[in-house]
């Protein structure tokens, strides 16, 4: 087995104009599953890899931001790309840059001073330097992004479709799943919210009322029932169809809340339905029973 990281494991190092938008890129890098530093020096880089080394890391990749506040940060990068390709290692570069009036535009509102700004150079001048510096380094890059229109949303969508993993749709999205009761209150952070109590209540069953959603007999009464079996597959067609529309347009999360009286039988018998579904659809996605223990 190697030693070093594998295809599926990347090493993104994210760099370009101050005020471009890269600590914006890096969110959306760790909204994906990237081990996220910023600020990292260059000559530090092949010791963070290193530690990655033959370990399987629950991280997708690294993703690394590094700018010109770093001193000899060059010759530092130069060196470090060089000593990680010798080992087999590519490091894969995404440049970030924007036009000089919305890089200035974006200062005025922060209003924080550019690296390589002094008493004797001015913005303007301060990334007129900058930019023939980092030259090289987009020249290089394997994605070259000018923000200066971008919202975050096209900036998301722009990272997934290159450094996302390819092999599930929508595995950058995470999808959370939570059973609640209308008496305890709907969730707050739900994006997507389903009234379940039309359906059968097993409540009323006296052998069943005891029992939860998690237990096969209420499970089978509230979604084999003539009504359930109906509603459970439109509403799962519905979820496959919605979520793809959601992740391309570069969605990182969607919760999804669903409801019946208590939150403990027919609630909890569907979100049980859709995580399982959900996740061997392959999406990322957690579940949570909020009122089980209160129903």
């Amino acid at each position: 087995m190697s030693q070093y990281p594998s295809e599926s494991f990347s090493v993104v190092v994210v760099t370009g104009l101050s005020g471009a938008g890269k600590s914006t890129a890096l969110n959306v890098f760790e909204d994906l599953g990237y081990f996220c530093v910023d600020g990292l020096p260059a000559a530090m880089l092949p010791k963070l890899v290193a530690l990655f080394l033959g370990k399987d890391s629950k991280h997708r990749g690294l993703a690394l931001g590094m700018d010109l506040r770093q001193h000899e940060f060059l010759d530092q990068w130069n060196d470090a790309v060089q000593e990680l390709a010798a080992k087999g290692i590519v490091v894969r570069v995404l440049f970030v840059e924007a036009t000089v009036d919305a890089i200035m535009r974006r200062y005025a509102t922060t209003r924080r001073p550019h690296p390589l700004e002094s008493d004797e150079r001015g913005l303007e001048q301060a990334l007129a330097k900058e930019r023939a510096l980092l030259a090289p380094l987009r020249r290089d890059a394997e994605l070259v992004l000018d923000t200066s229109s971008f919202s975050i949303h096209d900036l998301r969508r722009q990272i997934q479709e290159r450094f996302g993993a390819k092999e599930h749709a929508g595995q950058g999205m995470r999808v959370h799943v939570m059973s609640f009761g209308f008496k305890y209150g709907a969730p707050a952070e739900a994006d997507l919210v389903f009234d379940l109590r039309f359906l059968p209540n097993p409540y009323f069953v006296p052998e069943l009322r005891p029992m939860s959603g998690k237990d096969a007999p209420v499970a089978d009464y509230v979604l084999d029932s003539e009504t359930g079996r109906t509603f459970k597959a439109r509403f799962l067609d519905f979820l496959l169809y919605l979520l793809p529309l959601y992740a391309a347009e570069g969605r990182y999360r969607v919760a999804l809340a669903l409801g019946c009286t208590g939150g403990r039988h027919r609630s909890v018998a569907l979100a049980e339905l859709a995580y399982a579904t959900l996740h061997d659809a392959g999406y990322s996605v957690t579940l949570e029973h909020r009122h089980f223990d209160l129903g």
